[in-house]
C-alpha cells in the first residue's frame, strides 16, 4: 500500500477504526464538560475550572491506547476556556490570574479531546444560578442553540456552505441577536483543527471564504456565537491572549535565548495541536512568546469582548457525516430557557423539522455509547425553550 492510500486510510471515516477514535474523543470531552459545568459555580476561580477540565482530558485519554503497538498521541485538542458574559471566546487565564466566577454570570465553556489526532470539540454556554434562564440572556443562548440546530441539519452531503452563513443569521435575527463576525466553523482532519474548508458566519466584504460542499465521511467542528449586542467584538489587550497554535509552515532564527528555549519546549511538547501558556514556565513564557508571534511562528488566539452590558451565547458541536445521516457527537443539555422570543418563521420552522438521518440501510454498525443521538433528531419543529437534541 503507498503512503498515499494508507494516509487516506486513516484519515477517512470509512474506517471503523478512525469513527471509533472520534468517538471515543467525544464521549471524554463530554464527560469533561459535565464537570466544568458542574464546577460553576459563584466564587470558583476560572483557572482552577480551565485547569480541571484539562486534567481530566489528560487523564482520560491517557487510560486509552496504553498497551497500543506504536505510540498513539492523545489528550487536550484545545485548552479549556471560560470565557464570561461580554467577553466572546478564549479565555483560558495563566495561574496568576485571580478572576472569578458570580453569581448569574454567562460562561462559555469552549474544550477539546484528541485521540491520535481524531479531535472532538465542544462549546456550550451555562448561567450560574438556580432555575430557569430569562429575558435577552435566554434569547441569545435560544438564538445560538436554535442556530445550531438549524447547522446540524444544513451540514449534510450536497448542501454549500453559504447556506449554513445565511440560515443560522436567520435564526439569530428571529431572536433579536447578531451572529458574532469572525468565527469560522473547520472542517476537522487528523491533526488539523482548522481545515481549509470553512463555514463563514457572518458573510460581509471584508471576509470571504471559498464555496464549499459537504461531502460524505468528511468532519466538522460546527462553530455558533450569538450575542445580544452588534457580534463585533474587539481585542482589548493583547496581554489577556495566551492559547497560541504552531504555525508549521514559518521558520525564523528567534535572537532571543528566552525565546528560542520557549519554542524549544512549544516544538517539544505541543507541535500541532492548540496549547496554553500555562502549560509552559510562566515568567519565562510571557517574555519568549512575543517574538515567536511577532515572527508568525505562533498563531494567536485572541481574546475578544463585546461591548459591556452585551450578553454571548456559544454553542460548538463536532458532527461526523457517515453514510447514514450526520452524527453529532458533542453535546450538552442546556438549563431551561424562557426566552422572550418565539420562532415563527416558516422556513426556520422547515429547517428544524428536517430529520438527521438519511437512509436506513447499514444500520447494523451502531458504535458503543451514543445510542444513535443523530437519529433521534427530531423529525418535528424544536422547542426552542429545551435543548431536545443535546443529551449526551
Amino acid at each position: 500500500m503507498s503512503d498515499e492510500e494508507r494516509e487516506e486510510k486513516e484519515l477517512d471515516l470509512t474506517s471503523p477504526e478512525v469513527v471509533t477514535k472520534y468517538k471515543n474523543a467525544a464521549e471524554i470531552v463530554n464527560k469533561a464538560l459535565q464537570l466544568v459545568v458542574k464546577e460553576c459555580k459563584p466564587k470558583a476561580k476560572i483557572v482552577d475550572i480551565c485547569e480541571k477540565g484539562d486534567a481530566f482530558i489528560r487523564e482520560q485519554t491517557g487510560n486509552m491506547y496504553k498497551n497500543a503497538k506504536k505510540k498513539i498521541e492523545r489528550g487536550v485538542a484545545f485548552p479549556t476556556c471560560l470565557s464570561v458574559n461580554n467577553t466572546v471566546c478564549h479565555f483560558s487565564p495563566l495561574a496568576s490570574d485571580t478572576s472569578e466566577l458570580q453569581e448569574g454570570d454567562m460562561v462559555k465553556i469552549d474544550m477539546g479531546c484528541h485521540i491520535d489526532g481524531f479531535i472532538a470539540v465542544v462549546a456550550h454556554t451555562h448561567v450560574v444560578q438556580e432555575g430557569p434562564v430569562t429575558s435577552r440572556k435566554a434569547d441569545v443562548v435560544a438564538a445560538a442553540n436554535t442556530a445550531a440546530e438549524v447547522a446540524l441539519r444544513l451540514v449534510r452531503p450536497g448542501k454549500n456552505n453559504k447556506d449554513v452563513t445565511d440560515a443560522i443569521q436567520k435564526v439569530a435575527a428571529a431572536y433579536d441577536c447578531k451572529i458574532v463576525e469572525g468565527v469560522l466553523s473547520h472542517q476537522l482532519k487528523q491533526f488539523v483543527i482548522d481545515g481549509n474548508k470553512v463555514i463563514l458566519s457572518v458573510s460581509n466584504p471584508d471576509t470571504r471564504v471559498d464555496d464549499a460542499e459537504f461531502e460524505e465521511n468528511e468532519v466538522y467542528a460546527v462553530d455558533i456565537v450569538a450575542s445580544t449586542g452588534e457580534g463585533k467584538p474587539k481585542l482589548l489587550d493583547e496581554k489577556q491572549t495566551t492559547i497560541y497554535k504552531r504555525a508549521v509552515d514559518k521558520n525564523y532564527h528567534l535572537k532571543m535565548k528566552t525565546s528560542r528555549f520557549i519554542f524549544s519546549e512549544i516544538n517539544q511538547k505541543f507541535p500541532i495541536l492548540p496549547f496554553t501558556a500555562r502549560a509552559l514556565e510562566e515568567k519565562r513564557a510571557r517574555l519568549g512568546l512575543v517574538e515567536c508571534v511577532n515572527h508568525d511562528l505562533l498563531q494567536p488566539y485572541p481574546v475578544l469582548h463585546e461591548k459591556p452590558g452585551d450578553y454571548v451565547a456559544h454553542i460548538k458541536f463536532t458532527v461526523l457525516l457517515m453514510p447514514n445521516g450526520s452524527d453529532r457527537i458533542t453535546s450538552h443539555p442546556l438549563q431551561e430557557l424562557q426566552p422572550t422570543k418565539t420562532i415563527d418563521d416558516p422556513e426556520i420552522k422547515a429547517w428544524l423539522a428536517l430529520g438527521t438521518k438519511t437512509k436506513k440501510k447499514g444500520g447494523g454498525k451502531k458504535k458503543k455509547g451514543k445510542k444513535g443521538e443523530g437519529e433521534k433528531a427530531d423529525a418535528e419543529p424544536m422547542d426552542t425553550s429545551t435543548n431536545d437534541a443535546a443529551a449526551s
